[in-house]
């Protein structure tokens, strides 16, 4: 199973933010189990660092990002997927590029806390507790 983690998820874990940590961590054991595999966009990364950074420092930020890309595979964001993310019915350009991404790439499942902002992707988006719950009904 293919996961795409959205910026809000990698933050949770980054910075600690409770009470959403635990099921985001969940996850991340998961994809370092190797049993789903765990993707970000190219374009979340400078987005992680810029607010990991104000809240924990520059060291901090760089060494999270290094730990994260141990983990996770980064999907490219290239002229084609801002073209349609552009041309999108998105109203958050950011989404917008995730879920086109997504699309590209063949996610199964968007996993964020802003599952509302995604009703437009052609790509399930869920929640963390949500997958959670559906990966351990589906055993």
């Amino acid at each position: 199973m293919r996961l795409l983690l959205d910026t809000n998820i990698i933050l949770d874990i980054a910075l600690n933010r409770e009470p959403h940590y635990k099921d985001s961590a969940n996850i991340f054991k998961k994809i370092d189990n190797k049993s789903i595999y765990g993707f970000i966009t190219a374009t979340t990364i400078t987005d992680i660092y810029y607010i990991a950074k104000k809240e924990k420092g520059h060291v901090s930020a760089i060494d999270f990002l290094f730990n994260l890309i141990q983990i996770v595979d980064v999907i490219g964001v290239d002229r084609e997927i801002i073209i349609n993310s552009l041309n999108s019915k998105f109203l958050d350009f950011e989404d917008a590029i995730q879920s086109v991404a997504s699309s590209y790439n063949n996610i199964d499942f968007i996993i964020t806390r802003n599952t509302k902002d995604f009703s437009n992707s052609e790509i399930k988006a869920v929640s963390p507790t949500d997958f959670l719950v559906h990966i351990k009904t589906k055993k």
